[in-house]
């Protein structure tokens, strides 16, 4: 029997969670509103906790609301900011490639991400950005940032907030694979649900 998947109608819009993570100063509001409002975001003020913005995109013809979580980098807000990872259905991973440490702590913030939302699920829909190819005074080899990403399986985005570089093409490979995994999702739960009623019922008698 033709099972019918209405999630896949492409007039339904679909709501997902982003979150951008990463340490102190990456540029991750200046990320944010580059690509929301389209304008460089030069305000420096610290986020604490985390803000929220919105987008509406279409990507293969299926219309989507972004709901995106900014997030504090400093550490001593860690485990605050890890407390909204909880329904992300993607994560954007962003670094400063004129700074190395934040660079080197890629790998706990991905962890520490991971831990808190689905440990088993190592394929979780995530990119990797390099923020501020803008300035000159680079410290992060591109080949070592793409070598990260390569072997954690990760795409990776030169960006720049500052001159809008790949910011939009950075956030809609992200929305697409998050599309993806939520398909995925209905569609394992629609065929467990079948599966888990019979279509031998005794029906009931009426008195």
């Amino acid at each position: 029997m033709p099972q019918h998947v209405p999630f896949m109608n492409s007039n339904k819009k679909v709501d997902l969670k982003i979150i951008i993570i990463g340490a102190l100063g990456v540029g991750k509001t200046s990320l944010l509103h580059q690509y929301v409002h389209k304008t460089f975001y030069e305000d420096y003020r610290t986020t604490l906790g985390a803000s929220i913005l919105t987008k509406v995109i279409m990507v293969d013809n299926t219309p989507l609301k972004l709901q995106i979580w900014d997030t504090g980098g400093q550490e001593r807000f860690r485990s605050m900011v890890s407390t909204f990872y909880k329904g992300s259905d993607g994560c954007m991973l962003a670094f400063d490639v004129t700074d190395m440490e934040s660079f080197e702590s890629m790998d706990d913030w991905r962890e520490d991400f991971l831990d808190k939302v689905l440990s088993q699920e190592k394929d979780f829909p995530m990119v990797v950005l390099g923020n501020k190819i803008d300035i000159s005074d680079r410290q992060v080899p591109q080949e070592a940032a793409s070598a990260w990403c390569k072997e954690k399986d990760i795409p990776y985005f030169e960006v720049s907030a500052k001159n809008d570089i790949n910011v939009a093409r950075a956030f809609e490979t992200l929305a697409r694979q998050a599309l993806a995994r939520h398909q995925g999702i209905l569609e394992n739960y629609l065929t467990e649900s079948i599966k888990l009623t019979p279509n031998n019922q005794p029906r009931r008698k009426c008195c």
